[in-house]
């Protein structure tokens, strides 16, 4: 069985990544954590908007092991809201360009989805903390979200890290940006 390889890569192209196989899941957060951020981080003069026009962020979660940084490391800086944040969002600092939100402990990292091409991103699958988005009602119920939706959200997580036996990798990181 062949695995599928992506390629990926900050706006200006010195960081480079890949991501094997299928992603854990393709979601959008409407978190206050994600929105406070996504408002924060947009001041930097980010290659593009966040946000989606719903006020969520796309994420595209992968588990850790199934990533490699190739190039421009060197250029990835994080950015906490606050110094006890238990999420940093990391940025490639040549471009402002977000690259994964990861929490602390965590298996996965959650990559923007503004990585992708549009017509490559992975399908939307579901919605989380719809509850949080300043207008509820201008989100979609085109993909599942709520309690529901979020248990199969924590369901695929759990699968994902028994299949990488129980490991939590760090990934280094070297400077901040404050927005």
């Amino acid at each position: 069985m062949k695995t599928k390889t992506t390629h990926l890569s900050c706006a200006c192209g010195a960081f480079r990544l890949e991501v094997h196989d299928t992603p854990i899941i393709s979601a959008e957060c409407h978190c206050k954590s994600c929105s406070d951020a996504a408002r924060r981080l947009e001041t930097l003069a980010v290659p593009e908007a966040i946000r989606t026009i719903h006020g969520g962020t796309r994420y595209v979660l992968y588990r850790k092991d199934r990533i490699s940084f190739l190039a421009g490391a060197e250029n990835l800086r994080e950015f906490r809201l606050g110094p006890n944040a238990s999420t940093r969002r990391v940025l490639a600092s040549c471009c402002n360009t977000p690259i994964f939100l990861e929490f602390k402990g965590g298996h996965w990292l959650s990559l923007y989805g503004n990585l992708w091409k549009q017509n490559e991103l992975p399908p939307l699958e579901l919605r989380t903390m719809t509850q949080d988005a300043p207008d509820r009602a201008s989100v979609p119920d085109d993909v599942p979200s709520g309690a529901l939706g979020t248990a199969g959200f924590y369901g695929r997580l759990l699968i994902a890290w028994i299949a990488m036996g129980f490991k939590v990798s760090e990934v280094a990181v070297e400077g901040a940006i404050d927005a």
